[in-house]
């Protein structure tokens, strides 16, 4: 319960951004929901006077509006009739529906009858306001669908509604009118939003919180059946109904459900699902708002799979799976880092953490959750984490600072490539290991795995580094830039994997370890071969291309490589000298019973990457010098 606990205590202390509307991205808007409101997308507007005369209707594509609900209607399905309060679909809110040709299911149980009869409630209790009032009065005349058609939102043939465009209703009614782009799929099955023109008030009626506050209050006053809540403890009015649309406005998933009465749900143990865990109404609608708010706030989705962290009091807190460059490094900036040793990136690392450190961090808590669902009714917690703030980001800084490398490959807002050193991102590491191919299924799954080695400290999965150090070594199969991100991302791994070793970017030359020579080894071979091929030839080096074979194999494959390359040392004539000399003192410090053809182990890699770094920067210097 802790994390329903959580959410509800986010919403507590951020109740003063219920209704206040920001944006996401481009167009994608989201406030913070007022209890007993849903969010729902309308495709016709109408605008009534205060004394409830129609003024004027439009067609709207796919505007999401907040709108009140009730338990009932938030869980409605087929062909049960369960009223919107204010706004609702045609079928409810036309009293002329049937007149125009709409179907009715149960001509007993008509949906505007209900609609009607609930709105008159809310419209004569003492919470009603003069919005309220004035839709109300207009609804009650029943002519809704007759005044749409005169406004031409709405189109007849043969005095009824046009269920679907069809080309051959071009002769007749000219262009596709704009209801049938709006979103909806038949003119019966639109969704209706009421505005009301006022001199008094300018603020539209689904924005408007004095109409959040009178349904909250005329529907509160409803509630009964009141038990104790699991959550807080509390005797309140709970509920068995719990909210959906938490991912996103078409998102069907429930997080709590129990309305299998007939099957095996209870087993036996509990008459009743409210015996086996009890929620206040309260509760449910403030946790499930909150956790609307704070996906769309800041939630990273994959595949409908969402990661989500939140402090309780909306502080920013740096997202666990993001890369070092997103919070230690300005997007603009253009120079590449420096940073050959762990010293360097350390006090980068500790003064970028530093910037999210405050007096009171030993009182706050940080929360993770990663939500996901099975099917399209059914949504579970995969994971959950409640730890001290504190205590998140001393461990944050642990992970980048054991899992840097130095990276190329991300890019800044204008586009510009720059480097970075540092932890790579989650979702990079997914990449590296299971290719640009994988499905979102795995990389999602690699994702959630890789969370506990960063908040939980665990170790990261040797499975996963194991596929990203076979994918580096196979750089035949990939595009040049596709196997340099996935090599510094396998070095961050092997590094992190061999930490208490301490291997750094800077090349190494006092260590003997037998991997790390032989990758060297390659390394000089590598650039060697380059260097006589020029900058016009793309073709990978014959280093490139034994590679594989030579994390398997190294001393059968090093003398073909040896073999390859004695043209290219002709080649470059004297300038090979230093390259040869390079190669003579690495195979001195390899010992003689290593030089067998034993697998390299992954710190082969971390040679390679250091000693080619090493290479190409005095062939830089010296351009320069030049």
């Amino acid at each position: 319960m802790s994390w329903l606990l959580n959410l509800y205590r986010t919403y507590e202390k951020n109740e003063s951004q219920v209704g206040i509307w920001k944006t996401r991205g481009e167009d994608r808007e989201y406030t913070l929901l007022p209890i007993s409101h849903t969010t729902q997308n309308a495709h016709i507007e109408v605008t009534v006077d205060d004394q409830g005369n129609f003024l004027r209707a439009m067609p709207l594509k796919k505007m999401n509006t907040l709108i009140p609900c009730t338990e009932e209607s938030a869980s409605r399905a087929g062909a049960k009739v369960a009223p919107y309060p204010l706004h609702d679909k045609l079928s409810y809110v036309a009293g002329d529906f049937q007149k125009y040709g709409g179907q009715i299911k149960n001509a007993d149980d008509i949906p505007y009858n209900a609609y009607l009869k609930n709105l008159q409630a809310w419209a004569e209790s003492e919470f009603a306001t003069n919005k309220v009032k004035a839709i109300y009065t207009y609804v009650q005349k029943g002519s809704l669908i007759e005044d749409l058609v005169k406004e031409k939102v709405l189109h007849l043939k043969n005095g009824k509604l046009i269920e679907k465009w069809d080309k051959s209703l071009e002769a007749s009614l000219g262009e596709k009118p704009d209801i049938f782009s709006s979103g909806t799929t038949e003119q019966t099955s639109a969704f209706v939003r009421f505005n009301v023109f006022s001199p008094t008030s300018t603020i539209d009626v689904w924005r408007d919180k004095e109409m959040y506050d009178s349904f909250t209050s005329f529907y509160n006053d409803q509630l009964s059946d009141e038990d104790i809540c699991f959550v807080t403890g509390e005797v309140a009015p709970s509920t068995e109904r719990h909210a959906n649309k938490i991912r996103h406005a078409a998102d069907k998933a429930k997080l709590i459900s129990a309305n299998d009465t007939s099957g095996f749900t209870f087993r036996g143990r509990f008459n009743k699902s409210v015996e086996a865990m009890g929620i206040s109404y309260d509760v449910s609608q403030k946790a499930h708002n909150a956790l609307k708010w704070l996906i769309v706030k800041q939630g990273k989705a994959i595949d409908d799979r969402v990661f989500l962290t939140w402090a309780n009091n909306d502080e920013s807190l740096p997202d666990p799976g993001a890369d070092a460059a997103s919070f230690f490094y300005d997007d603009d900036e253009e120079e590449e880092t420096e940073a050959v040793t762990g010293e360097g990136v350390a006090k980068e690392v500790s003064k970028a953490i530093g910037g999210f450190r405050h007096d009171f961090d030993y009182k706050l808590d940080v929360n993770f959750l990663t939500l996901d669902s099975a099917t399209t009714g059914r949504m579970a917690v995969l994971y959950y984490r409640n730890i001290n703030k504190e205590l998140y980001l001393n461990r944050l800084e642990s992970w980048h600072k054991s899992c840097a490398w130095e990276h190329h490959f991300r890019k800044n807002d204008s586009g510009k490539r720059i480097s970075f050193y540092g932890a790579p991102a989650t979702r990079d590491i997914a990449w590296a290991a299971y290719g640009p191919r994988a499905s979102d299924k795995v990389i999602k799954g690699a994702m959630e795995r890789l969370l506990p080695c960063i908040i939980d400290e665990r170790s990261i999965q040797k499975d996963i580094v194991k596929s990203a150090v076979n994918r580096a070594s196979n750089p035949v199969a990939m595009e040049k830039w596709e196997w340099e991100k996935t090599l510094s991302i396998t070095c961050a791994l092997v590094r992190k994997m061999y930490i208490k070793e301490d291997w750094q970017v800077a090349l190494n030359e006092e260590t003997t370890d037998r991997s790390y020579l032989f990758g060297r080894l390659l390394a000089v071979a590598d650039v060697l071969e380059r260097s006589a091929l020029g900058r016009d030839e793309k073709r990978a080096t014959n280093a490139i291309r034994y590679m594989n074979s030579f994390s398997k194999n190294p001393s059968r494959t090093w003398k073909t490589l040896q073999d390859s390359l004695q043209p290219y040392q002709a080649k470059l004539g004297t300038k090979v000298t230093r390259y040869s000399k390079l190669i003579d003192e690495i195979g001195d410090a390899i010992d003689l019973q290593d030089f067998t053809n034993k697998p390299l182990d992954e710190k082969y890699l971390l040679g390679f990457y250091s000693q080619r770094r090493e290479l190409y920067k005095k062939k830089t210097e010296e351009e320069t010098e030049v």
